[in-house]
């Protein structure tokens, strides 16, 4: 393909330079790619150019003229170049390949599964691009980070559709909807799940937060599915003027699909909605809300009702969410992603009711990550569980210890609360302490398989491994 081709107009007149890849970051440039300088937040690819050029780079997209002997594509702003010129250089692959977003603070990976198994249940090949694992094509591999950059994103889709995938469902961040990695992606439909405190260290305000989610139905999604039991999908609701919206939710009378005669264990939830009797593996009401925006989005798309039902029952466990550690304790034992107030308060809720005896919460918080939710956690781990056990969890550049102080810092009854800064340890000891009719719930790391330390280190670990590991050692004492 040519520049011209890539970059329409942008383009120098007369360039007919042949493009095979688009480059970010100057070590991943291969002959006849394009280099995006991307001012960052402690880099400026501006001052990579160079290398990106001797490495092969037949052209550059700058915000200033470099004159370093190849094409320049002179634009105000890089980064929003880069999905436009993705899109085209890999055939505008969402144009044909039906695409899900995604978004919200909590939820977006259990319904991204959900909506997936929906849909492969119906006959659909489905790819998904999430947190916890990417499947193009039917092969899963690891991912770096919740949406990819707009580069690879579109080279994802690319990947799907050549594979025969005619749906994808991605998980669609903030971070990438604010820097506009998403652009230029068809939606076939948008799904808001709720939004709550989180990633305050990098947008300023709530309100910031809200508007870099609401981006994705700026994009006029062909069906936008909004939970409106959560005040902000309720405000988004009301403010969209979009020809195809369903509203979802349990305590909003209003929702266009509504769970009513709802019942909730270990072993999943069961309920009606939209004229169904529907039964899910996934327990609580956090999961029925998943479950609803799941059934919306299926619905929309055209999946028919018998299809869904016949589906839901073995659909949505995902790695590290509620997950259950069973090695033939006396007890329970569930590992979560749980990292926010909402989500942490939302887990704990769900697994109240399904204790016979005491609720044990071990969690922590973050390093480098919004600080002021630190407190909140330990005010929502205090009020709602029995014994707390607040530990560490990914304290990157920042003293686990003083993570741990700012935590306690929202606890007002300090008797039922314990604080063990080594993970391990403090899944130790709740195993320790846990007795028969007991609940244990492992929050914050869910799926990860490590713990992050100052300077990128990062050391194995995994909550499932580590738990059972202790189950078996107390059942052999």
């Amino acid at each position: 393909m040519t520049l011209r081709e890539v970059f329409g107009e942008l383009a120098p007149d007369g360039r007919t330079v042949e493009v095979s890849a688009l480059a970010l970051d100057n070590r991943r440039v291969v002959p006849s790619s394009v280099f995006f300088c991307v001012r960052g937040f402690t880099r400026d690819g501006h001052d990579f150019a160079a290398d990106a050029v001797r490495r092969g780079a037949v052209a550059l997209v700058v915000d200033h003229p470099l004159g370093l002997g190849v094409p320049e594509i002179v634009v105000d702003d890089v980064r929003a170049a880069m999905a436009p010129a993705a899109a085209r250089l890999h055939g505008d692959p969402t144009a044909t390949l039906r695409t899900v977003g995604v978004t919200g603070t909590n939820g977006k990976t259990t319904t991204a599964y959900l909506v997936r198994a929906l849909l492969e249940g119906s006959g659909h090949a489905t790819g998904l691009l999430g947190t916890v694992t990417s499947i193009i094509g039917g092969t899963e591999h690891e991912v770096a980070r919740t949406t990819p950059e707009a580069i690879d994103l579109q080279a994802a889709f690319a990947a799907m559709r050549d594979a025969g995938d005619s749906h994808c469902v991605m998980e669609v961040s903030s971070h990438a909807l604010a820097l506009g990695r998403t652009d230029a992606i068809h939606w076939a439909a948008a799904i808001f799940t709720n939004l709550t405190q989180d990633h305050l260290d990098f947008h300023p305000t709530m309100e910031d937060y809200f508007a870099a989610k609401r981006r994705l139905f700026d994009a006029r999604p062909g069906v936008a599915v909004i939970n409106v039991d959560d005040p902000y999908g309720a405000r988004l609701a009301r403010e969209l003027d979009l020809p195809h919206v369903v509203t979802f939710g349990i305590d909003a009378s209003g929702a266009d699909l509504r769970a009513t005669e709802l019942s909730s264990d270990f072993t999943g939830s069961t309920f009606t909605a939209g004229g169904l009797r529907l039964r899910s593996p996934l327990p609580g009401r956090f999961n029925v809300l998943n479950v609803l925006g799941a059934v919306a989005a299926a619905r929309g798309l055209g999946i028919g009702d018998d299809a869904i039902v016949a589906a839901l029952p073995s659909a949505g466990r995902v790695p590290g969410r509620f997950e259950p550690v069973d090695e033939g304790q006396g007890f329970a034992l569930l590992v979560d992603y749980a990292h926010t107030p909402d989500s942490l308060e939302n887990v704990l809720a769900a697994a109240r009711p399904l204790t016979r005896g005491r609720l044990i919460c071990v969690f922590g918080c973050g390093g480098d990550r919004d600080r002021g939710k630190r407190p909140l956690m330990g005010e929502i781990a205090s009020r709602l569980a029995d014994h707390t056990i607040v530990t560490s969890d990914n304290p990157r550049s920042e003293d686990p210890d003083a993570i741990v102080t700012e935590i306690l810092a929202g606890i007002t009854d300090r008797t039922a609360t314990e604080s063990i800064v080594d993970r391990r340890a403090a899944i130790e000891r709740a195993v320790s302490v846990a007795r028969d009719g007991d609940v244990v719930v492992l929050a914050g790391k869910g799926h990860e398989q490590g713990q992050e330390f100052e300077g990128g280190r990062k050391l194995p670990f995994d909550d499932v491994t580590v738990a059972a590991e202790a189950l078996r050692a107390r059942l052999v004492s």
